[in-house]
């Protein structure tokens, strides 16, 4: 592992603050949007990093986050749609400087409650069910996340990420069955696919046109075939459309083969709920286990752009736009690979890029698996 040290306050020592909003900055102008908006954002992030926005990169991170494979508590992601401009999220713990789990919750949360203060949202979706997620002595590896959306305009929508097993994991699905009745998906849980476990439940909090509850599945050892069949949304894809993806992404042919090292997941939205099916389906694909490096996994997201007609220069522009180093020195900055359908719109791949604050993940020695075409 190759530490890295950028990101320095102007006359000053590099920090965690100035690395990742100097990169928020570039990606914006990647997205498109404007120096205004760029600038409120990049504050944005650093007022919901606290304090730790401020710690110098040469001390280890604040917490051995599994937010990033590196503990950087920021990670980024483009989601791209056909003939329309690639949407620039950033993904954060701003409790990552707690001295304890449950102190990380409670920082968390009064920070999506400031953000509902200053954007004029509800927090009434998870009122509901805190008690569920953020109880007194949590368990598992995270308190609460938090999503932003950087749209036009310097208002982001939000999302809240939060953990199943905060009371213990063999509670994880009780919890999320229990979290979804009580938001009135009460037929929702028996909808879902089987998997090994619940890491996450996301709630869309503020300007969302249908609001989603969003759990998420786990796959141990999955292959293209079962991924195929994993969808429960009524009008998504199609088993071989999801094949194909996922050959693409991880890199596998036509055999058997599947994803041995870190496991799939899938998501799976809900907005009605009368129909108690899910309204949307993701598949993500840990790219960064099944690539020799990060050259590698461009090449399969281009393979992916271009077969849904998506603009494929935005990635090695976000790339650049992160880091000087070549994508063949690492792999690890694309951290997964989406492709995302919801009900009455375009397909949607989204790729999840990684801050690298504290480290670079080495470059595979041997070759993992060769891009394969989408098909």
């Amino acid at each position: 592992m190759t530490t890295v040290r950028t990101g320095a306050e102007p006359g000053g020592a590099p920090t965690l603050g100035a690395l990742t909003s100097g990169q928020l900055r570039r990606l914006g102008a990647v997205a498109g949007l404007s120096e205004a908006d760029v600038e409120t954002y990049a504050r944005v992030l650093t007022d919901a990093l606290g304090p730790v926005a401020a710690r110098p990169l040469h001390l280890p991170p604040p917490t051995r986050t599994f937010l990033s494979d590196d503990h950087t508590p920021v990670e980024f992601s483009f989601s791209l749609q056909p003939d329309a401009a690639p949407a620039l999220r950033v993904l954060l713990e701003p409790g990552c400087g707690a001295d304890s789990l449950a102190l990380n919750g409670r920082a968390g949360l009064e920070t999506i409650r400031g953000m509902a203060r200053r954007w004029n949202f509800t927090t009434a979706p998870l009122d509901e069910v805190e008690d569920l997620f953020l109880p007194p002595a949590p368990q598992g590896p995270l308190a609460l996340w938090c999503a932003l959306e950087l749209r036009p305009g310097g208002v982001p929508k939000v999302k809240v990420y939060l953990n199943p097993a905060a009371n213990g994991a063999e509670r994880s699905a009780a919890t999320v069955r229990e979290a979804l009745h009580r938001l009135g998906h009460r037929r929702a849980f028996d909808s879902l696919p089987r998997g090994t476990g619940h890491p996450f439940l996301a709630l869309d909090l503020g300007d969302w046109e249908d609001p989603r509850v969003k759990v998420y599945v786990r796959h141990d050892n999955l292959t293209a075939r079962q991924a195929g069949l994993l969808s429960r949304e009524g009008t998504g894809p199609g088993p071989a459309a999801v094949e194909g993806f996922f050959r693409a992404a991880a890199g596998v042919g036509p055999d058997r083969s599947g994803l041995d090292r870190r496991p799939g997941l899938t998501c799976h939205s809900f907005t009605d709920t009368g129909s108690g099916r899910p309204s949307g389906f993701t598949l993500h694909i840990p790219v960064r286990d099944y690539a020799r490096h990060d050259g590698e996994a461009l090449e399969r997201a281009a393979s992916v752009l271009r077969h849904h007609a998506m603009d494929e220069a935005v990635l090695p522009r976000a790339f650049a736009a992160l880091t000087q180093r070549r994508p063949e020195d690492g792999v690890g900055l694309i951290a997964y690979l989406a492709l995302a359908h919801q009900q009455g719109r375009s397909p949607r791949v989204t790729a999840y890029l990684s801050s690298e604050a504290y480290a670079v993940r080495a470059p595979a020695v041997a070759a993992v698996r060769r891009p394969v075409a989408v098909r």
